[in-house]
């Protein structure tokens, strides 16, 4: 059977494609509940996190540092892979960590929200 080069072309763009859209990478369910601690050598250094928040709107910085997480990939702290990417989602603000959390943010807009509250739970210090 002949398999022309088009063709070859077009099925390594669908594949290119297809892992583009995974995202962030394979999460386990371990990893899928709970942020990672800050662990070095674990994520890019806090001076490169901070000078990439450094790159948001004043109020902006402030919901990613309540967030403090990616609420896709949940060992991914906001700004440890760029700036922090903003969806609105339900009216509310959200942020993610790169291009290929967006669509699984805003595919399921409730867990989402619920993700983004337990995330800024979690970041309040507590009272003593």
């Amino acid at each position: 059977m002949f398999v022309n080069t088009y063709t070859l072309t077009r099925a390594a763009a669908v594949a290119v494609f297809a892992l583009a859209l995974a995202g962030c990478g394979e999460r386990t369910a371990q990893n899928a509940t709970a942020p990672k601690p800050d662990v070095p050598g674990n994520e890019a250094p806090a001076d490169e996190i901070a000078a990439e928040r450094a790159k948001l709107s004043p109020e902006d910085r402030a919901l990613v540092e309540a967030q403090e997480w990616c609420v896709i990939s949940s060992d991914e702290r906001l700004g440890s892979m760029g700036a922090p990417i903003k969806l609105t989602i339900k009216g509310q603000p959200v942020f993610v960590c790169c291009k290929g959390c967006v669509r699984k943010a805003e595919a399921n807009p409730d867990a989402t929200l619920t993700k983004v509250a337990d995330l800024k739970a979690k970041a309040k210090p507590k009272a003593p």
